[in-house]
């Protein structure tokens, strides 16, 4: 390798949660070593395929090759299957002389960690989760450097360095961008904001407990600022104060208008509320392995968060609890400050550096 040419794969995919940090992690990479060759590794059924050349860098995909849970069809050609992802890989590797993989987790983690270990290519594992997942517990042990979103992680010699996310949130100044956000969002200023999101995709049970909700809230003095997920807007109620929208291209601007937030507790979106230092009630998605819940665990204990169980969420429990709180200034400034103290804003910069700094050893 050329001193000043790092050649690098990123690899991960199929969610946001794999995606967005790969992403801002490329874009740090591109920024503080402009001469380093950047390769994405996806699959072609992920968000990967529009988000990776959207943001300018090229991505090579291989199948999706799922490890199978029980007998089957899918179990007896999974050998098959997963053997021409690795040779895909190892080809990768060869052409494109990679000097370092850096995996997010995903599908095609799997093969990109056993052909770097196959090629004695180094490796650098991020985990974004609380409990990791499959890839990245099989890519740890002998990764250059395993750095995780959360402290705690089972994975060896772990290294805190928080979640890699855009400039745009990690160094948004709330206050200072907080009354063009909520004029922008079409609301007053001078009402307290509690922004409702499930994600992308939206949640059911918040989607629908929050309208109930809605006009008690408005006629306390509070507005709702509340992302539908697509498709799902034309569903809930027309009241004034209650503003309903399918998606926000920029969460900042979302996170700049409000005073709390009611989402789910990916550590993505974890991640994301402690950097701006946004107070949160966290409803965990309550289906696979309870990593919603332990991601949202130690900024509730840090007093950044509260947490309500998604089986508990309904219109007595928001107007008991949430409605008060927004109410209570005292207490989201003193949520909002523990909730910064928690989050960490230069993930991305880290990571880049520790990723190109292997690359350079190699």
């Amino acid at each position: 390798m050329s001193s000043t040419t790092p050649r690098i794969l990123l690899a991960g995919g199929g969610s946001a949660g794999h995606v967005s940090p790969l992403l801002a992690t490329a874009a740090q990479i591109a920024r503080r070593c402009p001469a380093a060759e950047i390769t994405v590794l996806g699959t072609p059924q992920g968000l990967e395929v529009e988000l990776v050349p959207a943001a300018g860098f090229e991505l090579v995909t291989i199948d999706k090759v799922p490890f199978p849970r029980r007998p089957g069809g899918a179990a007896l050609r999974f050998p098959g299957r997963f053997l021409n992802t690795l040779r895909e890989a190892r080809a990768l590797l060869r052409e494109r002389e990679i000097d370092v993989v850096a995996g997010f987790g995903g599908y095609v983690c799997p093969p990109a960690y056993l052909a770097a270990a196959s090629l004695r290519r180094p490796l650098v594992v991020h985990e974004a989760n609380r409990r990791p997942g499959l890839a990245n517990r099989l890519g740890a042990p002998r990764a250059q450097a395993v750095l995780t979103a959360f402290e705690g992680s089972s994975l060896p010699d772990a290294r805190r360095i928080g979640m890699p996310m855009r400039e745009g949130i990690a160094h948004l100044d709330r206050a200072a961008r907080r009354e063009e956000a909520v004029r922008g969002m079409g609301l007053d200023p001078a009402r307290p904001v509690l922004l409702v999101t499930g994600g992308s995709l939206g949640a059911q049970r918040l989607n629908a407990a929050v309208a109930e909700a809605a006009s008690t809230f408005v006629e306390a003095g509070v507005q709702i600022l509340h992302v539908t997920g697509r498709g799902k807007a034309a569903e809930l109620p027309e009241i004034e104060g209650y503003r309903v929208l399918e998606y926000v291209t920029a969460m900042e601007d979302a996170y700049a208008a409000a005073d709390l937030a009611l989402t789910r507790s990916g550590a993505g979106t974890v991640s994301e509320l402690t950097a701006v230092g946004l107070p949160a009630v966290l409803v965990p998605l309550p289906i696979g392995n309870g990593e919603q819940a332990l991601n949202g665990e130690q900024v509730v204990a840090a007093g950044g968060a509260l947490m309500i169980a998604d089986a508990e969420l309904d219109v007595a429990r928001l107007t008991g609890q949430v409605l008060p709180l927004l109410q209570d200034h005292d207490r989201l400034q003193a949520m909002s400050e523990a909730a910064r103290a928690f989050g960490i804003t230069d993930a991305a910069e880290v990571m880049a550096d520790v990723v190109t700094g292997v690359a350079r050893r190699a």
